[in-house]
């Protein structure tokens, strides 16, 4: 057989990743994006590198890493499949009602009120929040930032095309007024309306990294699960950079499955994972 041929019929997910290859790929990750992997992580990691191997025609995860040293595009790539990118539309509802409660308290508002969803993934928590602010019919400006360390999930952001079943969560008065479903060769899809998506603009941050964009100040600041795969030095870091980041008195969402417990911050308690700054 050929050594083309033999490349071919060559398993890429069979190859194996020693306890020191992965402690190189822990370290690296964590120091480029702040992610801290555990050791029952590993097939996680060799499951959805195992596709760059073969990509590039690479048998080891040693000679991997040594290419995602020197080019910083295939680093980039790297990032993008090892984040996690779960997300869904009114996720963590909660937090939407209280959005609904505090805007109207702002009527003789002048400033743009300004949100930024950091860790956006595909975008369904930032345009959740436009339609929420949208619906409430304010009298003032507004914009919201979608960020995101995946260029390849922040691309599907941009789109505000997704698949019918994702609206399941959608309240029926949202989706009259907000989603436009798709017909003929895009039947089974629903896109965000042009006036919503406009309101909202996609860039790329790695919140592990400095600096950071200049994007101002914030009235509220979403940061939920995402400080669930960070350390507890990276976390208090991460909160105090968004505590400069909020206006005095806005407000920082994170996860309910999360915590600020030990972390110093100049933050109150309002309601359930729902934090204001002092």
């Amino acid at each position: 057989m050929l050594e083309k041929e033999r490349e071919q019929y060559f398993d890429y997910t069979s190859v194996s990743i020693s306890d020191a290859e992965y402690l190189a790929y822990k370290k690296l990750i964590y120091e480029v994006a702040g992610i801290s992997l555990h050791d029952k992580k590993k097939p996680l990691l060799t499951g959805r590198l195992s596709k760059r191997l073969r990509f590039h025609s690479i048998k080891t995860y040693t000679e991997y890493l040594e290419l995602v040293k020197q080019n910083s595009h295939e680093l980039q790539m790297m990032i993008d499949l090892v984040s996690t990118n779960e997300t869904s539309f009114f996720r963590e509802e909660k937090h939407f009602e209280f959005l609904q409660e505090l805007l109207p308290t702002m009527k003789n508002r002048v400033e743009p009120f300004r949100v930024w969803s950091a860790a956006c993934s595909s975008g369904q928590e930032a345009y959740t929040t436009a339609m929420v602010i949208d619906n409430v019919g304010v009298n003032f400006k507004w914009d919201i930032v979608g960020t995101d360390i995946s260029t390849r999930i922040l691309a599907a952001a941009r789109k505000a095309l997704y698949p019918i079943n994702a609206a399941d969560r959608i309240p029926r008065e949202y989706l009259v007024k907000y989603c436009r479903k798709g017909v003929r060769d895009m039947t089974g899809t629903f896109l965000i309306d042009k006036n919503i998506r406009s309101k909202v603009k996609f860039e790329y941050i790695n919140l592990n990294a400095e600096p950071w964009p200049n994007f101002g100040e914030f009235d509220v600041i979403f940061l939920r699960n995402v400080m669930i795969y960070f350390d507890a030095p990276t976390k208090n870091t991460l909160v105090n950079k968004m505590v400069e980041r909020l206006k005095p008195g806005g407000y920082l969402f994170i996860g309910h499955s999360e915590s600020l417990l030990g972390i110093k911050a100049k933050l109150k308690s309002v309601r359930p994972a729902i934090y204001q700054k002092k």
